[in-house]
């Protein structure tokens, strides 16, 4: 049994949290964020209850490791009896949080009533909030949009945030752009609707008794405390994944630590024994390295280090000699 009073406890560590992305917010990829805040709460990628219930080993889809907590399990899904079934197999896997995706826009969900398309059946969403947490004893989240396609007023939002904390749930992250379902893939999801943070500090004044956190476009540390003025918590996506040094300065941004961060070349040192694990387990080197090529970037022989990897760390038979090639490049350029 994990002793969880050795990290940052949940309610402090939602402060700040890194979104869940498909494909990238992989077990990997939290360990090098962990590296870099030991504080921020982390995500996974999304889950699907079938992916969870049918799929195997479950390993593939929750393995973790003990380092990354504090750590929340997304879940994409609409039948409130799977969503409670994977809740409680998310508790039992050790995860602090259990997060319901009301904000993904792809056509592959919407056809299997996941994600965004939920924010039109807020009563729905209530039956599977009630559901997950009659089964669990750790939180039920929801992370949700501002609105979807024509359902554009803040009479909307407030009826949907309404309904659902009715059925119990008591903290919300709200990506701050509405979602286009018909007419826009989900890249152009992630920006061509204009963001509108006031309408999620609006809703946080209405609602003083939830936890209201902001996503969407959020890319520095400054802004993030800017945010932190009007609502409870930040979560940060695209920006923490394609630039993570990012993650370093937050420990003493928003929680006040003294410590100094790591600076990138010692997370490159630290990140190495576990890349050695995961190789000896039969993961390939690039599936491992494509989390690292944004920590340089700005910096000199951050191209370089980047090309090295991206032309290198594919090859078959790959291993800790090109990774730590890879560091002498960037150890060479300061």
């Amino acid at each position: 049994m994990t002793d969880k009073t050795q990290y940052t406890p949940l309610d402090q560590a939602r402060r700040f949290s890194v979104a869940p992305m498909m494909e990238w917010t992989t077990r990997d990829y939290r360990v090098l964020a962990r590296l870099m805040t030991r504080n921020a709460l982390l995500y996974t990628e999304m889950v699907t209850t079938g992916a969870l219930l049918h799929g195997t080993p479950r390993e593939r889809f929750i393995g973790h490791d003990e380092m990354e907590y504090p750590l929340a399990l997304q879940l994409g899904g609409s039948d409130p009896g799977a969503l409670a079934e994977c809740a409680g197999i998310a508790e039992a896997w050790g995860f602090d949080e259990v997060n319901l995706n009301v904000g993904c826009p792809s056509d592959r969900v919407q056809n299997n009533m996941i994600g965004a398309c939920l924010m039109a059946h807020p009563e729905l969403v209530g039956r599977c909030v009630s559901a997950m947490q009659a089964a669990v004893s750790i939180p039920v989240t929801v992370k949700c949009r501002i609105g979807i396609d024509d359902q554009d007023s803040e009479r909307d939002l407030s009826r949907f945030i309404d309904i659902v904390a009715d059925a119990g749930a008591q903290v919300f992250t709200v990506h701050a752009r509405k979602a286009w379902l018909q007419g826009l893939s989900p890249k152009e999801n992630r920006d061509v609707p204009p963001l509108d943070y006031d309408r999620v500090y609006r809703l946080k004044a209405r609602h003083p008794e939830l936890h209201i956190g902001i996503n969407g476009g959020i890319k520095t540390l400054e802004a993030c405390t800017g945010h932190l003025n009007h609502v409870d918590s930040v979560m940060v996506g695209r920006e923490a994944y394609q630039n993570p040094y990012l993650l370093a300065g937050l420990d003493q941004a928003l929680w006040g630590e003294t410590i100094e961060p790591l600076s990138r070349q010692a997370v490159l040192e630290q990140f190495r024994p576990y890349v050695a694990r995961r190789l000896d387990d039969g993961v390939k080197l690039n599936h491992l390295t494509r989390h690292l090529l944004g920590l340089f970037h700005g910096c000199r022989g951050g191209r370089t280090f980047r090309r090295f990897l991206s032309e290198n760390a594919h090859k078959a038979d790959a291993g800790l000699e090109v990774y730590d090639q890879a560091c002498r490049i960037v150890a060479d350029s300061h």
